[in-house]
């Protein structure tokens, strides 16, 4: 110290990073960092152990708790004390490679996607924190024409809308989005029919809930919808990568705060496309390399300033800045090495 002041440490908030543990060189379990709330840097601290291939993870709204699928033939899902750093229990989702899950608008149940068996699990969460035994589960029925990837059902995606009120569950397979009412037991309201072939892998809502965009894995396109009471209705198609020899996979889909852009990642072209939300449609802005391989998942820091991507084939976690005027992403910060990386969940409290 120099001249009689010190340097405020940089601040930095907790962040955990989903990941497959089955694999070769795969990770050893829940992966635990921070990132600077200045840079978006990011560090890796530990580890929590015994969880298995934890390819997707939510928090409680308390943040006292987090909840991963683990993506098995086997599927199971594990409830975590975000606190201690321990995982708490374990149940069985009933279906097969569960690979997303989402917690209801009350914090008391737990659904899954599992997306081998094509189907949903619902879990009751106790006052613990800890999950209860499956109480329901929802066999999606349907196929498509890619006799690799649509031969039945593969439930990928699980998520409510912003009111809360309707479940959106999307399905590979299927080609399909299933919208289900929730009192604790899933209810089917609605089936909407994506293009044959398409893929649908995840959904994001506009935040005036008018509008949602889903990303479709299989053709590389990204839908504008109208959304009203558990109806989707398929409009505006646009492809998410230019024409290229690799084929490209569209994977994560999200809105900004505020409305304004949307970004898909793009596996295959391995970069961010930027979308400008132009009414009921889009309007494409451009691609940002994503500086890894294979971006299977990108999230926003709860503020909005920065955008992460976990790189599974390259085992990099990438930071980006965001421009909250024009919604430009520029690298920010060093990229992260970390086992097979497919799931980043900065906290919402630290």
């Amino acid at each position: 110290m120099t001249g009689g002041t010190a340097e405020a440490a940089p601040a930095t908030k907790r962040v955990f990073f989903g990941a497959y543990t089955t694999w070769s060189g795969g990770a050893k379990g829940l992966g635990i960092g921070t990132y600077d709330t200045a840079t978006g840097r990011l560090a890796k601290t530990g580890v929590i152990s015994g969880v298995v291939n934890p390819s997707f993870v939510v928090e409680s709204r308390d943040g006292r708790f987090l909840y991963a699928v683990n993506e098995t033939s086997r599927g199971e899902v594990t409830a975590i004390d975000a606190t201690r750093l321990k995982v708490v229990n374990k149940q069985a989702t009933g279906g097969a490679d569960p690979c997303h899950l989402t917690l209801d608008p009350s914090g008391k149940f737990l659904i899954t996607a599992d997306y081998s068996s094509g189907s949903l699990s619902v879990f009751p969460v106790n006052a613990d924190g800890s999950l209860g035994a499956r109480t329901q589960k929802v066999q999606h029925q349907g196929s498509g024409p890619d006799p690799d990837r649509q031969a039945g059902p593969h439930a990928h995606h699980v998520v409510f809308d912003p009111a809360g009120k309707y479940a959106a569950a999307v399905d590979l397979g299927a080609d399909s989005v299933f919208f289900y009412s929730f009192d604790g037991r899933l209810q089917l309201v609605s089936t909407a029919k994506l293009a044959p072939g398409a893929g649908p892998r995840h959904i994001a809502f506009h935040p005036s809930g008018k509008t949602a965009y889903v990303a479709n894995e299989l053709d590389s396109t990204i839908v504008a919808c109208a959304y009203a009471d558990g109806k989707l209705t398929p409009g505006q198609v646009l492809e998410t990568a230019p024409p290229a020899t690799e084929r490209n996979y569209p994977a994560e889909v999200l809105v900004s705060a505020d409305g304004r852009f949307v970004y898909l990642s793009n596996r295959g072209h391995d970069s961010v496309a930027q979308f400008a939300v132009d009414g009921a449609g889009l309007t494409l802005v451009g691609h940002t390399p994503v500086g890894g391989e294979y971006p299977r998942h990108i999230t926003f820091d709860p503020t909005g300033s920065f955008l992460f991507a976990a790189n599974q084939n390259s085992s990099l976690v990438t930071s980006f800045a965001v421009d909250g005027a024009t919604g430009g992403i520029t690298p920010s910060g060093t990229p992260l090495k970390t086992e097979i990386p497919v799931c980043v969940l900065p906290t919402r409290l630290g």
